[in-house]
């Protein structure tokens, strides 16, 4: 039976406020881009509270941060529990760091109740989850999943025209604390505690969101070549317009797409016009797609779907047509046995909880690939995430904390990791 241990709302709330106030906006969000000077601050941050705690600190040449705490038989593989630190330009104050944080306090509310875990707890902070600084995102998850860091990121630049390779080095060197570790390494599994950056469990005025998988994604970008021409004396037979087909091919996917598949997301991000002036019929138009489904099968249908309506838009308007995939990812589905972990933290804890697909993708979904994980969500306000008026309500952000310890007690202390079948 799990104990009666709850975690510190008070001290967990606090550590919310001082890590908002590194990189924080005057709009009451943060701005902590990874691997930048404010995300530096943030990890130095956390390993000297855990260092106070007499916690081992380590960090990997990613810079993927792990805050260890040892259990009974410490050369197990570890459970990892944890989320991101940085975060978008004009991000929130939870996206990421709450389950981050909440992470650190399950330690705390550990040691402060002398529990001993069959196995190592540790918290991981996951390098450059958000992508936004530099591309791709979820850089710690993938390489940790991977055993390797691929080479075309080491002379990426950044937005800002800072090399990867350089930031990646500043941010190692300025944790002299943290031992090193090499990446990648056997774990017993990972559980994320997330905002669900979405309206649904607020909607429904439910607390605790389990995810049982994250939705696949494919992004394209497409060209449609047309002819440049005068708009003012370009009669109708005589145009071989791509905003015309282009939008012929909008309308009918826009109509067909999400209405016939509620679980189907199609959306187009950024348009252009080539070359871009006001009385002339573009050359060319670019845009980009974004499609997600949890299904494979027909992630996969609906992307053939887009091709084919493209396909027979610009044909009909005298156009040609390309198309490049710039990311796919696959759908992943998390582990039935700590699903089933999470659902008996919610019924011990008396917290309605429903079942849900994660529209997002997060580092869960690269740690699913190599070992049993599965996320917790928890209500933001209006759905609102990736702005500055980001919000939790502290009752939601301390029960999902505390369903993080419930479902770590269940899994690490009170039955074994092989009994589990993780």
């Amino acid at each position: 039976m799990i104990p009666s241990v709850e975690i510190n709302g008070a001290r967990l709330l606090k550590r919310l406020d001082d890590f908002a106030a590194i990189g924080a906006t005057p709009a009451g969000g943060v701005n902590r881009q990874a691997l930048g000077s404010q995300d530096q601050a943030a990890r130095t941050l956390l390993a000297d509270l855990a260092l106070e705690r007499g916690f081992r600190v380590f960090q990997d040449p990613l810079a993927n941060l792990f805050i260890r705490r040892d259990g009974r038989n410490g050369h197990r593989a570890p459970f990892l529990i944890g989320s991101h630190l940085d975060s978008q330009p004009t991000g929130g104050r939870y996206d990421g760091a709450l389950g981050t944080l909440g992470a650190f306090e399950v330690l705390e509310t550990l040691e402060d109740a002398g529990i001993v875990t069959d196995i190592p707890i540790e918290v991981v902070a996951w390098t450059n989850e958000e992508g936004s600084r530099f591309a791709p995102g979820a850089m710690g998850s993938m390489a940790f999943s991977q055993g390797n860091i691929p080479q075309s990121w080491h002379d990426a630049k950044g937005t800002d025209g800072v090399l990867w390779r350089d930031a990646l080095a500043a941010t190692l060197a300025a944790l002299p604390i943290a031992e090193p570790r090499a990446l990648g390494f056997p774990i017993a599994g990972y559980l994320e505690l997330h905002i669900e950056q979405g309206p649904s469990l607020e909607n429904e005025d439910i607390p605790i969101g389990i995810v049982t998988g994250v939705q696949g994604t494919r992004w394209l970008e497409i060209t449609v070549k047309g002819q440049a021409a005068h708009a003012g004396t370009t009669q109708l037979a005589f145009r071989r317009d791509p905003m015309m087909a282009v939008n012929a091919a909008l309308h009918g996917l826009y109509a067909t797409i999400m209405p016939g598949d509620e679980s189907a997301r199609f959306t187009v991000g950024r348009i252009a016009a080539h070359p871009g002036s006001v009385n002339a019929i573009p050359g060319s138009v670019s845009l980009s797609v974004d499609l997600r489904h949890p299904d494979a099968e027909r992630l996969a249908a609906v992307e053939a779907h887009v091709l084919a309506t493209f396909q027979s838009s610009a044909a009909q308007h005298g156009c040609e047509l390309g198309i490049h995939k710039t990311f796919d990812m696959m759908p992943a589905e998390f582990s039935k046995r700590l699903i089933d972990s999470v659902e008996r933290a919610a019924r011990h804890l008396g917290l309605a909880a429903k079942h849900m697909v994660s529209g997002a993708f997060h580092d869960a979904l690269y740690v699913a690939r190599i070992a049993p994980a599965a996320m917790i969500f928890v209500p933001c306000r209006d759905g609102l995430s990736h702005n500055e008026a980001e919000y939790v309500e502290p009752r939601h952000a301390t029960a999902g904390a505390q369903m993080l310890l419930e479902t770590v007690l269940d899994v690490a202390k009170y039955r074994k990791v092989n009994a589990l079948r993780l």
